[in-house]
């Protein structure tokens, strides 16, 4: 039988053993999703979800029961991580996934929706839905990479988010996959029966220099933490990114060859490596598979727009600022600034003062978005130089010799990919 044969048998097995509610629950949410996509309102996957959880509230779960399910949730990096576990996997069979990032249940159900004869499914939660989300897919892995501020208008405080996944996980039967060198994160896990420790760093430590168990001042020598009061302290780790090396359990070394870029990549490459264990994936083969990841959903992608390479590259929050910045370091190249408060973003833009802006003396900067004049006065007290402009094109046109870098927002990443796709 040809593969496609295959795969439809597979689907239609898959398929016939779901009761007759959950079949029209599916049908329907890829009707909406497919008259989404007609009058040109996005993939649709939001809104076949939602029609079809409608329908069927326990859809998440049944499609879910025939999958070994790894969830990926985190402030920063979720996607790309996500991304990286997938291709890992996909050395021990067939992968279903949210790759486009729809990571709350409407998104996650039309995901999983889809037809495929996933053997793994593995899936990016946004950080609220982890919890709701982990009880209705029953999953065998969890990873979490880090906890930072982003969206106050809409998203609970760190301490908040650590204390839901905490409360949420404690009796989870999953292995938690967490980065010990973050304090929240680790407080949230040290509650699960079964944790994998992983030394990824946290170059943004703005969020835990409070103990997340007693309040108490953190102390932090070196790439150490603990609490001075109670005691809370890093665990030993039984994975750590090292240099570009990704060093295992048992003490053994393993490069890292991403064409992804940065410390955090790397980061996110070891989580992945220690998640892909779990199902038996050895970290060379999980490694070298992560090689072929060159963009995720657009992030990374160097295009050309009017003569000129640009590079496209999503910051949402201080963390993801801070780490964007490391990547363009050295010559002075083209910057363009655009940051959007629509209510994927949060509408709260006092995160603009948190970052460090100063960093980018001697780049040419030019800034754009809905927020651009919120933009502007914090340029302005750093002290940098810049130009404030209406488009893309208006940058490009203006900006210097280099390849541009292009640093947004999440709907404003949106837009600037729509716009130089366009030419």
């Amino acid at each position: 039988m040809s593969g496609t044969g295959s795969e439809a048998a597979a689907t239609g097995a898959r398929d016939s053993s779901l009761p007759a509610r959950s079949k029209l629950a599916v049908t329907a949410g890829k009707m909406a999703a497919a008259a989404s996509r007609s009058v040109g309102r996005g993939s649709g996957s939001v809104i076949g979800g939602k029609v079809a959880l409608k329908l069927d509230p326990d859809l998440l779960a049944r499609l879910a029961e025939h999958l070994d399910v790894v969830l990926v949730s985190a402030t920063n990096g979720k996607t790309t991580t996500t991304r990286l576990i997938a291709e890992a996997l996909r050395a021990a069979g067939p992968v279903v996934s949210n790759a486009l990032g729809a990571n709350m249940p409407a998104g996650i159900t039309s995901a999983l929706a889809g037809g495929s004869d996933a053997r793994y499914g593995v899936i990016e939660v946004d950080e609220k839905y982890l919890a709701g989300v982990a009880r209705d897919t029953a999953p065998k892995a969890i990873a979490l990479l880090n906890l930072s501020r982003d969206q106050l208008d809409r998203a609970a405080e760190t301490r908040m988010l650590a204390e839901r996944w905490r409360e949420g996980l404690q009796h989870t039967e999953a292995v938690i996959i967490a980065n010990a060198d973050d304090p929240l994160v680790t407080w949230a896990a040290s509650s699960c029966r079964r944790v994998v420790w992983v030394a990824a760093g946290q170059a943004w430590k703005e969020d835990a220099w409070s103990c997340p168990s007693c309040g108490g001042v953190m102390q932090r020598p070196g790439d150490d933490w603990f609490c001075g009061e109670c005691g809370f302290r890093r665990p030993q780790p039984h994975w750590a990114l090292q240099g570009q090396h990704v060093i295992d359990p048992n003490g053994s070394a393993w490069p890292i060859k991403l064409q992804l870029p940065g410390r955090a990549n790397l980061a996110n490459a070891t989580s992945s490596a220690a998640v892909a264990a779990v199902f038996g994936v050895p970290p060379q083969t999980a490694l070298e598979r992560m090689q072929s990841v060159a963009a995720v959903a657009g992030r990374y992608d160097v295009v050309n727009f009017q003569g000129r390479d640009v590079r496209l590259l999503l910051a949402k929050n201080p963390a993801g600022w801070l780490e964007t910045f490391s990547l363009i370091d050295g010559p002075p190249a083209p910057v363009i600034l655009a940051v959007n408060a629509l209510d994927a973003d949060g509408t709260d833009t006092s995160w603009l003062w948190d970052v460090d802006y100063e960093r980018l003396h001697g780049h040419p900067i030019f800034v754009m978005g809905q927020r651009k004049l919120d933009l502007a006065v914090r340029l302005e007290v750093a002290g940098l130089q810049f130009q404030v402009v209406d488009s893309v094109a208006d940058a490009v046109r203006l900006a210097p010799a280099g390849r541009i870098e292009a640093i947004a927002n999440y709907t404003a990443f949106q837009q600037l990919r729509k716009a130089v796709a366009a030419g």
